[in-house]
């Protein structure tokens, strides 16, 4: 079973979505996202640079979001969530894929970042990154148009990815969803499997405290 090191909130939520729909099994091992306990001898053992998830496979241990999605697909997804490898639509899967992490999770990881550090915030700062989201969430309502899902009719792991950075920008960023982005996140929040993560995410928070 797929053992996943995660704090709520966080980045973990997306890996265990992708468990979810896939009904691949896995357990949580609640981390206190305190950063003190994150600059732990302890947790820098686990993650180098301090942050979450984590997970392990067995003697596997990997410490890359989006990467954990791609190896979970890979070993038990059996062609699920994703195009084939051989088809054209596969690259687009996997540039979507990184999307969510790489380009549209970066600014507003900024911003919290940002907060973490500077009481006051810089308002400039915080605006320049809320722009760079907001141009990402852009990039996502073209994408969607005409199509329920980034690749079409086909919903795939990149679709869950992006959706899960979209929590972080109503929380961040706060301004309405372009039409497209809006129905996309109806769609998404819609799954079971969306419930049953909000669930278990809601419950690792209750376990820390």
């Amino acid at each position: 079973m797929l053992k996943i090191y995660h704090s709520p909130g966080t980045r973990g939520f997306r890996v265990m979505w992708v468990c979810e729909e896939l009904g691949v099994p896995y357990e949580i091992q609640p981390v206190n996202f305190s950063v003190e306990y994150r600059r732990t001898a302890e947790w820098r053992a686990m993650h180098p640079v301090s942050k979450v998830p984590v997970m392990d496979d067995g003697d596997l241990r990997m410490h890359e979001s989006c990467a954990m999605i791609q190896y979970i697909l890979a070993r038990y997804g059996n062609g699920r969530l994703q195009p084939a490898e051989g088809d054209p639509a596969y690259a687009h899967f996997l540039q979507w894929l990184w999307f969510s992490e790489s380009t549209f999770q970066r600014p507003l990881g900024e911003i919290t970042n940002h907060r973490r550090e500077f009481s006051p915030e810089l308002p400039a700062v915080v605006a320049e990154m809320k722009a760079r989201a907001t141009q990402c969430v852009d990039a996502l309502d073209e994408a969607l148009a005409g199509r329920p899902y980034l690749l079409g009719d086909q919903m795939t792991a990149a679709d869950l990815s992006n959706a899960y950075v979209l929590r972080g920008y109503a929380r961040n960023v706060g301004v309405p969803l372009p039409a497209n982005v809006q129905r996309f996140w109806d769609r998404m929040t819609a799954l079971p499997s969306y419930a049953r993560v909000v669930k278990a995410d809601a419950d690792t928070g209750a376990r820390l405290k």
